[in-house]
């Protein structure tokens, strides 16, 4: 009899051990589970805080809290070839859409005046951190699809290439036609001097002919429809190391 108390305490005791063990393993993944499920949901308590920053030569994406200066996230991206650069500067995000193909998962369109440009996924991952789009910025699809769900329309994309801006390429001859960044500063640059009266569009067409042509003669600078370097200088477009 003694013996089978013995066996009968011995049992309730691995069982009872058995009941503890298995509570604390459903604890770890229980409270595993709801720190993944909840970590991006933190980061949506704050969207209205949030922006993009896309750093074109480090080929990196960062979102970040603009209040805190904290980097939430950081993203290994693929950025426009040589021929068909990324656009730089300031821009919003004013599409958002479930796409496929080569576009990925997830789309973000940003308000780029000069040409239709986005963030999006790709079924090319082996491109990620290179130059190889046609301008967009390109992301792992897992990486696309959970940025598509931490920002909002309007959220605020910042696109640099190191320090020079519109103009880390260097400068480049300009003629009509032209897109881009740098465009776009040329246009800035002759509105501030009274002379282009056009939209800020980036977009080198006869509104900026007229005012180039204008600034040219009131300078008394050969007539030209191509922007080169000495008329960036005259424009007070200087690139300072």
């Amino acid at each position: 009899m003694e013996k089978k108390i013995k066996i009968y305490l011995l049992l309730f005791i691995l069982v009872l051990m058995v009941i503890i063990i298995g509570n604390y393993i459903h604890l770890y993944f229980t409270n595993k589970g709801i720190h993944n499920r909840d970590r991006n949901t933190y980061l949506k308590l704050d969207k209205n805080n949030l922006a993009i920053l896309i750093e074109v030569d480090n080929k990196k994406l960062y979102l970040i809290d603009f209040i805190s200066n904290e980097i939430l996230k950081e993203y290994i991206i693929a950025t426009g070839k040589p021929g068909t650069p990324t656009p730089l500067g300031t821009f919003k995000i004013i599409e958002k859409a479930r796409w496929g193909g080569g576009f990925g998962s997830r789309w973000m369109g940003l308000n780029v005046p000069w040409g239709k440009y986005g963030i999006h996924g790709t079924n090319q991952p082996g491109s990620i951190g290179f130059n190889a789009s046609a301008g967009c910025i390109r992301m792992r699809n897992k990486d696309v699809e959970e940025l598509y769900n931490l920002v909002e329309y309007n959220t605020t994309v910042f696109i640099t290439n190191g320090e020079y801006g519109a103009f880390a390429h260097g400068f480049r001859n300009l003629n009509p036609g032209d897109r881009g960044a740098d465009v776009l500063e040329v246009q800035k640059r002759l509105k501030l001097k009274g002379y282009y009266t056009g939209s800020l569009d980036g977009i080198y067409g006869d509104g900026m002919k007229h005012a180039l042509i204008q600034f040219l003669k009131d300078n008394n600078i050969n007539l030209n429809h191509e922007i080169n370097y000495y008329i960036y200088e005259k424009l007070g477009i200087i690139l300072m190391d």
